[in-house]
């Protein structure tokens, strides 16, 4: 049963099915891997309770990231497998007196927090160890919620030929969603791997997959999505990148 089932009543979805939503886009067959913000300022320093964690990183989603941090390895080892490129966002650092945060203080008076150092040796854009990107993966440094918005990625898929996005990360209503809504309207087959994005609030997690599921991605399983990486011919991007090799690439 989809996690949002219990937000819906029957009304609700009869009006949704009688509008033809969520019927399934698929995937093509040049996947990359895009992994949204997954970096200490949403994941905190250590597994704790939300409300610890925010104390040090007031962005934390506390123990729902750490629960996803072990499927997300789990996609990024089945790319890597198959040679399948895969994208890291993260937050720019903004200037000390905040003026290139733009919009993003209009809504939020405490944003001059994100410069406060609360850990020694950690910094809140920093992607989480456990999920360190490699040398031969691209890492986008973005200004607003779209990985899109004032990045160089699209010029990258295109170089790259990609036709499919695998979406994983954080946090499901914001960068995730704008994200994703972007990549749908470049006409990218998107799909959103459940497991490996989350939120604060298991509701606006639940009804942001949901919206998403019907117009603008497939929310697909951990299963399915390493499934699918599975079938893709491997060395697709080799012309481009350099791929470390890897034992079970080379079978």
């Amino acid at each position: 049963m989809p996690i949002w089932d219990k937000y819906f009543s029957a009304e609700d979805k009869a009006i949704y099915d009688a509008c033809g939503w969520g019927a399934r886009g698929g995937l093509g067959t040049r996947p990359a891997v895009l992994i949204v913000d997954v970096n200490n300022a949403f994941v905190g320093d250590k597994d704790e309770p939300i409300a610890d964690s925010m104390k040090k990183w007031r962005s934390s989603c506390g123990p729902v990231a750490w629960r996803a941090l072990p499927a997300i390895q789990a996609l990024i080892r089945s790319a890597r497998d198959r040679r399948v490129p895969i994208v890291y966002t993260t937050g720019m650092e903004k200037r000390a007196d905040g003026f290139d945060r733009g919009s993003w203080a209009y809504k939020n008076p405490r944003h001059k927090e994100d410069r406060l150092t609360v850990v020694p040796g950690m910094r809140g854009s920093d992607i989480v160890r456990q999920i360190a990107p490699e040398q031969h993966d691209i890492v986008i440094l973005k200004p607003k919620a779209s990985a899109f918005h004032g990045t160089p990625l699209i010029d990258y898929l295109n170089d790259l030929h990609v036709d499919s996005l695998i979406v994983c990360g954080t946090v499901t209503s914001g960068c995730v969603r704008a994200t994703v809504v972007d990549a749908s309207s470049y006409n990218y087959r998107v799909a959103l791997v459940e497991e490996c994005t989350f939120d604060r609030f298991e509701v606006s997690h639940a009804i942001n997959l949901f919206d998403m599921n019907a117009k603008y991605a497939d929310v697909i399983s951990l299963v399915e999505a390493t499934d699918y990486l599975a079938t893709v011919e491997s060395g697709l991007y080799d012309d481009k990148i350099a791929f470390p090799l890897r034992e079970s690439a080379t079978r």
